[in-house]
């Protein structure tokens, strides 16, 4: 096999590739053995006919075809082994001549973008590590005391901002009552912004039992059309006002909470910092994934061929879909929820496909440039973690990925290299 390869534009590459001599012979002597073992010819037991009579009632067209899928089962790997191409998406195959002598094809793929790998190490991105204030498990201690308020009746007074008030209300439009305006028995949090803009702020300083008519307008973007912008009245009855008393920030409150490990209001300020803490540098470390990411994407410009983010994007939208599953829904459901379609998340999560695409170019690069090499060591802490994460055997995790080693350790090498980029950055304290 001689070939002959050349770069085309927009990443495309052609190998015309030529078999002559024995090569092409002999893929047509197997070609033609495998169609005489299925052709029958009156005078001789099925399959051993004489080659000649075969040829005959076959024809050379037949033959030759079949030859080429011969060659193609043969050779097709070392079209693009042999020349260093990988393709991205599936090959064209093109018969440009065809004969008993000679057999010439084309071959058209995809291939990565080549591109110049820029900076990669020290790049202008910080990366923020979480401290938390003692005003941060103050606020936090605050929503503890709410959570476990009681509400006591008010037997005097007047309702106050953060009361709950049990309440008959009834609207009115043009003197008609409307639909979904009235209840009975109502329980409402004043302050709460459960109604209306002005509804519950007119009901403070009324007292038990006591009767008012409050007048208000819908916001102009009101769901119901029939009521958005209009002047309504409500007419209000307080059954009941209930005020919240809050438990004292102390131990007690701390056992309250009931998790293991907390019985002091020490031992709850400490749980309050480690969770505000985690929550804090996930956020941070997700704003410094994509800025160090958007660094390395820019130092290191290139064009990717539409093939290669179409890949990542049914493979993200495979990922929420899959996620989508747990909750009992399909992509198609969760797009008419959101009032899109497929196309329109295609669209929407384009952009960041086309990151990831790039991304991983720049790492593959990265390892190249670095010489990462991948140890027997890395490869055990690579099925360590995720027959943790899966809760699987490593072992039974190392015969399922057994056909797929070189994934794997491409995938190990991916993840050193960006270790390497993420230790060379600033690092800077809250």
């Amino acid at each position: 096999m001689e070939t002959v390869c050349n770069k085309l534009e927009n990443c495309q590459v052609e190998i015309v590739a030529t078999y002559e001599g024995d090569e092409w012979k002999n893929a047509q002597k197997k070609a033609l053995n495998k169609l005489a073992k299925q052709v029958k010819i009156d005078g001789f037991r099925e399959g051993h006919a004489p080659a000649k009579l075969v040829k005959a009632r076959i024809g050379k067209g037949r033959i030759l075809e079949d030859a080429v899928d011969v060659i193609l089962q043969d050779c097709y790997d070392a079209i693009f082994t042999d020349n260093g191409i990988k393709p991205v998406d599936q090959p064209q195959a093109n018969v440009e001549e065809m004969n008993e002598e000679v057999l010439k094809m084309k071959f058209t793929t995809t291939v990565a973008p080549e591109f110049e790998l820029g900076q990669y190490k020290g790049l202008d991105v910080v990366k923020e590590i979480a401290e938390v204030t003692d005003e941060e498990i103050d606020s936090e201690l605050k929503n503890y005391q709410e959570q476990f308020a009681e509400l006591v009746i008010k037997e005097e007074g007047t309702v106050e901002n953060g009361d709950s008030v049990v309440i008959d209300y009834e609207g009115f439009k043009d003197d008609v009552p409307f639909d979904g305006g009235k209840a009975e028995n109502y329980t409402l949090e004043i302050g709460s912004g459960s109604f209306i803009p002005g509804f519950e702020e007119q009901i403070i300083g009324m007292s038990n039992e006591e009767e008012k008519d409050l007048h208000l307008t819908f916001p102009e973007d009101y769901g119901a059309k029939d009521l958005a912008g209009q002047e309504v009245a409500f007419k209000v009855k307080v059954h009941e006002i209930k005020t919240k008393v809050l438990p004292e920030i102390d131990d007690e409150l701390a056992k309250d909470i009931n998790r293991d490990g907390i019985e002091t209001l020490d031992d709850l300020k400490l749980y309050i910092n480690e969770q505000i803490k985690n929550r804090k540098q996930s956020e941070f470390d997700q704003k410094f994934y994509e800025e160090l990411r958007d660094a390395l994407i820019e130092a290191s410009p290139m064009d990717v061929p539409n093939v290669m983010v179409d890949k990542q994007l049914d493979s993200m939208l495979q990922e929420i879909e899959q996620s989508l599953s747990q909750q009992g829904m399909t992509l198609d459901m969760y797009a008419q929820f959101i009032g899109k379609t497929k196309e329109d998340l295609r669209a929407d999560y384009r952009e960041e496909a086309e990151k990831r695409v790039k991304y991983s170019l720049i790492l593959d690069e990265v390892v190249k440039a670095e010489n990462i090499e991948i140890t027997d060591d890395d490869v055990d802490n690579y099925f360590d973690g995720i027959s943790a994460y899966y809760g699987r055997d490593v072992d039974e995790m190392k015969k399922i990925f057994a056909n797929n080693m070189d994934a794997v350790k491409a995938d190990i090498a991916s993840q050193k290299a960006s270790e390497l980029i993420e230790n060379s950055v600033g690092v800077n304290a809250e």
